[in-house]
C-alpha cells in the first residue's frame, strides 16, 4: 500500500514499471493527467542510486509536463520515463528498442521524446518499434534539437522577470549567473553574451566552462558556489530540487528564471522566496519551449519551426498575466500559477464525455 500512496501524492492516473532482462532495460512510465490529451514528455537515462530515487523522479517530472503543457496552452497532457542506468556506458540500439516496444505497449496513451541521457539519434531507433515518439532530427522529419526553443523561452521569459521589477526588458549591463552548460544552459548563455550581460557559469563539465570562458568571457565558479553568487538573475539550468532550505537563503539575487525541471525542492521553499521578495518564475511556465517545439509534430501537417517560435513568443505574455494575478492576490507566483493549471484542468474534465456536468 505504501507504493500505491507514494503514486497517488501526485494524482497519478497510471505507474508502469518495465524489464526486458535481454537488453538490461529497466524502465518506469509514469502518466500523470490526460485530461487535455495524450501525455507527452521526455525519456530520461540516469543512474540513479535505487528505485525509489528513479521512482520519485518520474512522479515530479511527468506531473510537471501536465502543468507545462496546460499553461502553454497544448493540447496533450503529462507524462514522463525514466530508465535505470548510464547512458555512456550502458545505452545501445537494444535498449533502445525495448523502450520502443515498452512506449508501445501503452498504445498512445504516452509519446516519448527525449531528455537527458538521451538524442535526437535515439529517438530515431525508439522509432523503429513505436510510432509514439517525437524529437527525431530535422533530417529524419521531426522537430530537431529543443533547446534552442527552451532558451529562447528563457531569455524573453528573463526579460519580462527584470520588467516585471520596474528595469528595462534587457540583460545589457546584467549579472547572469547560469547553473549548467548544457545544451539549454550554453544557448542561454551566448544569448545573454550577445546582448551585453555579465556572466558566472557553473558546470560539472570542465570542458564546457572552458569555452563559456574562452568564447563569452564568463566568469567560472564553482557548482557549490553558483547559487551564492551576487547577481541580477539566478538561472538552474542543470537538474532539479537545486531551490531548498539550503541554496533559498544564500541565494543573493532578485530573480530566478531558469530551464531546469522542478526547481523547488519542496513547496515552502517557493514560499520562502517570495517572503525574501525574489521574483520566481515558475519553471514549468519560463521553460515550455522545448515542449512546445516537440508537440508541433503531432500537429496537423507536421513541424512548422514559424508556428514553434511564435508559440515561444507568447511565453511572456503568459508570465506577465500570471505575474499580475500573483500581485492581485498577493501570493508566490509558483502557488498562482498551480492554481491556474489546476483550473484548467478542471474545465477540461467537465467537458469530458460522461462528466455529470455534461
Amino acid at each position: 500500500m505504501s507504493l500505491f500512496r507514494h503514486i497517488e501524492r501526485f494524482g497519478h492516473e497510471s505507474v508502469t514499471f518495465f524489464s526486458d532482462p535481454a537488453s538490461r532495460l529497466r524502465m518506469i512510465v509514469a502518466v500523470h493527467n490526460t485530461v487535455m490529451g495524450p501525455a507527452l514528455g521526455g525519456c530520461r537515462m540516469w543512474p540513479y542510486a535505487g528505485l525509489d530515487e528513479a521512482l520519485e523522479d518520474v512522479l515530479r517530472l511527468s506531473r510537471a509536463m501536465t502543468y507545462k503543457a496546460a499553461m502553454a496552452g497544448l493540447p496533450f497532457g503529462g507524462g514522463k520515463a525514466v530508465v535505470l542506468g548510464d547512458s555512456k556506458r550502458e545505452k545501445d540500439d537494444a535498449l533502445l528498442l525495448a523502450v520502443g516496444r515498452a512506449v508501445g505497449g501503452l498504445g498512445g496513451r504516452y509519446i516519448v521524446t527525449e531528455d537527458v541521457g538521451m538524442t535526437e539519434a535515439d529517438m530515431a531507433v525508439i522509432a523503429r518499434t513505436t510510432r509514439w515518439v517525437t524529437g527525431r532530427a530535422l533530417s529524419d522529419g521531426g522537430s530537431g534539437d529543443p533547446s534552442e526553443p527552451t532558451a529562447l523561452g528563457v531569455f524573453a521569459g528573463i526579460k519580462t522577470c527584470l520588467e516585471q521589477l520596474g528595469e528595462e526588458p534587457t540583460v545589457r549591463g546584467r549579472t547572469l549567473a547560469i547553473q549548467g552548460l548544457g545544451k539549454v544552459g550554453n544557448h542561454l548563455a551566448r544569448l545573454a553574451a550577445a546582448e551585453g550581460a555579465k556572466l558566472f557559469v557553473s558546470d560539472i563539465d570542465s570542458a564546457r566552462l572552458e569555452r563559456a570562458v574562452t568564447e563569452l568571457g564568463a566568469h567560472s565558479v564553482m557548482p557549490n558556489a553558483i547559487a551564492s553568487v551576487s547577481c541580477d538573475v539566478f538561472a538552474p539550468c542543470a537538474l532539479g530540487g537545486v531551490l531548498n532550505e539550503k541554496t533559498v537563503p544564500a541565494l543573493n539575487c532578485r530573480i530566478v528564471a531558469g530551464s531546469a525541471n522542478n526547481q523547488l525542492a519542496e513547496e515552502v521553499d517557493g514560499d520562502a522566496l517570495f517572503s525574501r521578495g525574489i521574483l520566481y518564475a515558475p519553471d514549468y511556465v519560463i521553460n515550455a519551449g522545448g515542449l512546445i517545439n516537440v508537440a508541433s509534430e503531432q500537429s496537423p501537417g507536421g513541424y512548422d519551426r514559424e508556428r514553434v517560435l511564435a508559440k515561444v513568443r507568447d511565453i511572456p505574455q503568459t508570465l506577465s498575466r500570471l505575474f499580475q494575478r500573483a500581485r492581485t492576490e498577493a501570493a508566490p507566483p509558483f502557488r498562482v500559477a498551480d492554481r491556474m493549471v489546476e483550473e484548467r484542468l478542471a474545465e477540461a474534465k467537465k467537458q469530458e464525455p460522461g462528466s455529470s456536468s455534461q
